[in-house]
């Protein structure tokens, strides 16, 4: 039996939980990731935390190794095996990016990420065992300053910076690649519902993240004074303005096509068995997939 088909990641409640054969062997990850959400960290954090260290743990049971022998020896050994890993489904290494790197690999933010939950993991298993060590090292305070901070005789006033870890690999410097205005009306055009164009809208002209559009309640949109409160990263709100165009395609939305139902979030299923439920962020991954394929745009 292979180690996926031993461990995997499953939904318990709110949070998540290691499952299968293996997961009396990582019981650490479990309460560690039960001590996130105490922390107030979002379901999806939670998530995001229990799959990369469930591709630890896999790894793990593949090398006969476990929690309580891993060592900095042990995690370059990991850390090599994810820049070797190759990503299944991902076009082939004849197949690289514009700056030559191989689509099919791990980017080097995947795996600062998985580094990071894994040091956060050893450190609370260190808050429990004093004598614990946590095997990923800890590099010296950065020394660059942030935008506004001081130096000199004000330097007591700036914050302090995180030490980075020896382990972390050189993450790339790159912008963000916008769609064109042809490709932007192109495949908002292609969107058939008044809910699909809402939601396109308020990511294109209003500058929202996917997972801060699904997150939208009716009661944070103010069309008459043309206002949206957005929750963002870590349950922070900001008030954001909105384009009178998507205000006038929300509002059609809502008076025409949203389906009657009990919850306040404004995007739901139109249709099918979860009709009238909350749209999830599978959902609005098909839609724009289908869409994006159906146009052609990248």
């Amino acid at each position: 039996m292979s180690s996926e088909q031993d461990l995997r990641l499953t939904q318990s409640g709110e949070g998540w939980e290691l499952a299968g054969p293996d997961a009396s062997r990582f019981e650490l990850v479990n309460e560690y990731l039960s001590h996130l959400l105490d922390r107030n960290y979002s379901p999806a954090t939670v998530r995001a935390y229990g799959y990369d260290l469930l591709a630890f743990c896999r790894w793990l049971i593949d090398q006969a190794n476990a929690l309580d022998t891993v060592t900095t020896d042990t995690l370059l050994g990991y850390l090599r095996a994810c820049r070797e890993a190759t990503i299944p489904g991902r076009a082939g290494p004849n197949v690289v990016s514009m700056t030559g790197q191989r689509l099919d690999r791990y980017a080097a933010t995947t795996i600062n990420r998985r580094l990071a939950a894994i040091s956060g993991l050893f450190t609370f298993a260190g808050l429990r065992d004093p004598d614990a060590k946590n095997p990923v090292p800890r590099g010296r305070e950065a020394r660059w300053l942030a935008s506004g901070e001081k130096s000199g005789m004000l330097a007591h006033t700036r914050r302090r910076h995180q030490p980075r870890s020896a382990l972390r690999l050189r993450e790339p410097k790159k912008l963000p690649v916008a769609l064109s205005t042809a490709d932007a009306t192109k495949l908002v055009t292609s969107l058939r519902t008044w809910r699909d164009r809402a939601m396109a809208g308020l990511m294109l002209w209003c500058g929202l993240r996917s997972c801060e559009v699904l997150a939208l309640h009716v009661k944070d949109v103010d069309i008459g004074g043309r206002w949206i409160t957005v929750t963002g990263k870590g349950a922070k709100q900001r008030r954001v303005p909105l384009d009178a165009d998507v205000a006038s395609v929300i509002d059609v939305y809502l008076l025409a096509e949203r389906p009657a139902s009990d919850s306040d979030q404004l995007f739901l299923v139109a249709k099918g068995t979860h009709r009238g439920q909350g749209l999830t962020a599978a959902g609005l991954r098909t839609i724009f997939r289908y869409h994006r394929d159906l146009t052609g745009v990248a």
